[in-house]
């Protein structure tokens, strides 16, 4: 249930969002941050502060969540020509089209391994949260292609706070600091030696630029639903595989089945999970094929779990860039 919006003080507009069932607003939407040091999202308190665009313009949305996990309410205020319509959006975006109940049923939890039903209960309030944000998304997933987590982190915010706009502001209670992700204008305007300061290859930052160029024809994707239809429209642009489509979607659509094929981490970590042993690709799809159709709900309950992989070897480093 969401109450309708309603004109509060500083100019802003507030909602309030009342989930069904157990809700953890921390661990749905903890997936669309990028790092602790994401412009674009932060978290001071018990307040995540999320700044983006919408059709009406951009907004700054402030969420807290109030009351205990089974009996909770989401309140949502915005400031900006957008307010209206990322309130709106808030329901989707905060997992309400997200429907556990068939991977929660007697029958079907009896199929998944104790570690899926050990993060299971561990994570009772987590949703998968479908924000519609598709150029944004597309391009921190880009940045994130083939590198490592500390490497995408900081490209994602040198290129926010270079060409990001400042936020609206929301009265005298916003954090500094918090930047809107660049336009698809913006994006185009980035200087190849900029990309290079950022430690962006040439391969990444191309691609970025052709989602740029198409990001009208991708934005026409949020309202699709994710499935094949969203993925060939992600294909289209060049430098797009199947590692990015399948993290776009888990975020844009809240997509409860597509993993993450190609990843670094994932196929063996899979793997050591259900198996005790490392596995590839192939094999993790293998192993993953019993709950077709709930298996990124499976791979979030196998992470909620605790489970950590034995590590080996050596590590992927970072690379830089920006001397080449």
């Amino acid at each position: 249930m969401t109450i309708a919006p309603a004109v509060v003080a500083s100019g802003a507009e507030a909602v309030e969002w009342v989930p069904n069932g157990p809700y953890s607003l921390a661990r749905t939407i903890g997936t669309l941050q990028c790092g602790p040091h994401d412009p674009s999202f932060i978290v001071q308190g018990p307040d995540h502060w999320l700044a983006f665009r919408t059709a009406d313009g951009p907004v700054t949305l402030a969420l807290r969540q109030r009351g205990s996990l089974n009996e909770s309410r989401v309140q949502a205020t915005a400031w900006g020509t957008g307010a209206a319509c990322a309130l709106a959006s808030v329901p989707r975006l905060l997992g309400a089209d997200d429907d556990w109940s068939a991977f929660d049923a007697a029958e079907f939890r009896a199929t998944l391994p104790d570690l899926a039903r050990k993060g299971r209960y561990l994570s009772p309030g987590l949703r998968l949260p479908s924000s519609g944000r598709m150029l944004d998304t597309v391009a921190r997933a880009v940045l994130e292609q083939r590198v490592t987590g500390l490497e995408a982190k900081r490209a994602w915010r040198y290129l926010l706070v270079r060409y990001g706009d400042v936020a609206p502001r929301a009265g005298d209670v916003g954090p500094a600091g918090l930047r809107l992700p660049p336009t698809a204008e913006q994006w185009r305007r980035v200087p190849s030696w900029e990309w290079h300061r950022a430690g962006v290859d040439a391969q990444r930052s191309s691609t970025v630029l052709k989602a740029a160029h198409m990001a009208t024809g991708l934005e026409r994707l949020a309202a699709l639903p994710g499935g094949d239809a969203v993925r060939a429209g992600l294909r289209s642009v060049s430098g797009i595989g199947v590692w990015t489509v399948a993290e776009v979607v888990q975020r844009t659509h809240g997509c409860p089945d597509s993993i993450s094929v190609g990843d670094y981490h994932l196929a063996a970590y899979v793997g050591a999970a259900l198996t005790g042993r490392r596995t590839d690709d192939a094999g993790m799809i293998e192993l993953l094929k019993p709950w077709k159709g709930q298996r990124q709900r499976v791979v979030r309950s196998l992470y909620a779990s605790g489970f950590r992989k034995p590590t080996f070897g050596p590590r992927l480093s970072p690379e830089d860039h920006r001397r080449r």
